[in-house]
């Protein structure tokens, strides 16, 4: 009877399509004996070489040639490779699901064996182990996460069945309790998206993620909260202030028995989880985040549908860690694909949000450029907005957003738009239609009075700059 090991080897040489479906997911420490190594060794090293698998005769020569292997180990290779001709040879095939199906599992039972083995081997003092006992958990995340994934690409004609299927299939979002944020996203987050609150000091981000964090907890997801600017228990309070509907400043009077049965009411509604963990500013980067979700898996079953990360500029780049050269640009650019990254690889949107620079926070019309650091943020995130207030908002108790990029929708349709917001309560709401008409017939207002106040034509143009010469002036600082 044929040994698994044997049977995948002899596939890997006689059954291309298998071969190149499985090849990548392959590693050398899967195959216990010696002999099946060098073999496996021989055809993966060939292949990356010549984008081809070898035949037996030349997998016979490159076998020869290895130092590593005594005589015997060499006669039984030939042996292995003698059999899976013949093997090959016999009409008989096996389908190539069950050959799939029956390799993912040899994969996976031997990186979850290999990975118990080096677990165990933290803790032998004889042994001398790259990692310590807190790697535990991640070599345990990652066996028990390996599988094959064999989709190679989208083919524009053999899949256009899939492709008009999709166009029908409602995609899985994660909606807004606020109007218009559903209107600009056509429906709410997707996932494996990057989504980016911009907004100067004091304005409202963190109270902007602290609301939409609530609002997912109450619709039984579950919710991750990384904060590297506030500690966990000022987050929890925050949501304890809109969920409880409680002003901020009420929650250190309200005496226990009220607070224990306000938790117990929401513990009855609430299906979903909210963890909040809290990392010291400019430590963590997504190698922590990973780590922390897987850890968050295994200890607590716990797998989150959205992360809010307060906030996006206070991490560090796995990249530029240790780079003191490297510019702020580069930096945040970093940390921004490799968060979204993350949400790809979790499957997850992730919410985060962004300072205003200087000349941002003393305008009422944000734009992108006003985005402090580095402008690479928006160009990797996939929806950025604006949060503005001024004194006469907040005299309404009103904000503005403004979106700035939107990959879910036209970001022309409702450019800008006011919500309502309680600080004291920690929470934002829609306000009356009137008040956005009114918003809209400002813009359109101002817009005209500048395209008025700052057009030029190059006649005038021309002649001013003449002045300016004659003055003694150089330049001319104009807007055309």
């Amino acid at each position: 009877m044929e040994r698994l090991e044997g049977t995948i080897l002899r596939n890997l040489l006689y059954n291309e399509d298998y071969a190149r479906k499985t090849l990548p997911f392959f590693k050398d420490e899967y195959f216990a004996q010696f002999t099946d190594k060098a073999i496996f060794q021989e055809i993966k090293k060939y292949f990356d070489k010549y984008s081809n698998f070898p035949s037996k005769e030349a997998l016979v020569i490159e076998l020869n040639e290895r130092n590593d292997l005594t005589e015997e180990h060499f006669l039984n290779t030939t042996e292995i490779l003698n059999e899976a001709e013949q093997t090959h040879q016999k009409e008989d095939r096996e389908s190539l699901a069950w050959l799939l199906e029956r390799s993912e599992k040899f994969c996976q039972d031997k990186a979850l064996y290999n990975a118990i083995t080096d677990s165990i081997g933290i803790f032998d003092e004889t042994k001398k182990s790259d990692h310590t006992k807190d790697a535990i958990p991640t070599i345990l995340s990652d066996a028990l996460s390996v599988s094959f994934d064999t989709h190679i690409g989208h083919d524009y004609l053999d899949n256009s069945d899939e492709r008009f299927d999709f166009y029908r299939k409602k995609e899985e979002k994660i909606p807004f309790d606020l109007e218009y944020f559903n209107k600009i996203t056509a429906g709410g987050l997707p996932r494996k998206t990057l989504n980016i609150a911009l907004a100067g000091t004091g304005i409202g981000k963190s109270l902007f993620m602290c609301h939409m964090a609530a609002n997912c907890l109450s619709d039984n997801l579950n919710v991750l909260y990384i904060t590297l600017e506030m500690a966990e228990e000022r987050i929890a309070e925050r949501i304890d202030a809109n969920l409880m509907n409680i002003p901020m400043d009420m929650l250190k009077n309200i005496p226990k028995e009220s607070y224990k049965k306000k938790i117990g009411k929401l513990r009855d509604k609430i299906k979903g989880k909210l963890i909040v963990k809290e990392y010291p500013t400019a430590t963590a980067s997504v190698n922590n985040f990973r780590a922390l979700m897987n850890e968050l898996k295994i200890k607590k079953g716990f797998i989150p549908d959205i992360l809010f990360m307060d906030y996006l500029n206070l991490c560090v780049s796995t990249r530029y860690k240790n780079n003191i050269n490297a510019g702020s640009y580069f930096v945040v650019k970093a940390i921004a694909e490799e968060l979204r990254g993350l949400a790809v690889e979790m499957n997850i949107p992730i919410v985060s949000a962004t300072q205003l620079n200087r000349t941002g926070f003393m305008s009422s019309d944000v734009g992108l450029e006003d985005t402090s650091e580095s402008f690479g943020l928006p160009a990797t995130a996939d929806l950025m907005f604006a949060l503005i207030s001024t004194e006469e908002l907040e005299e309404q108790n009103q904000i503005k957003v403004k979106q700035l990029k939107n990959r879910y929708n036209d970001p022309v349709k409702n450019r800008n738009f006011l919500i309502g917001i309680d600080r004291g309560k920690m929470k934002l709401y829609d306000v009356e239609e009137e008040a956005q008409k009114e918003l809209i017939s400002e813009s359109k207002e101002i817009t005209g009075k500048v395209i008025k106040k700052n057009t030029m034509s190059w006649d005038s143009f021309k002649e001013e700059k003449e002045n300016n010469k004659k003055r003694g002036l150089s330049k001319i600082t104009c807007l055309l």
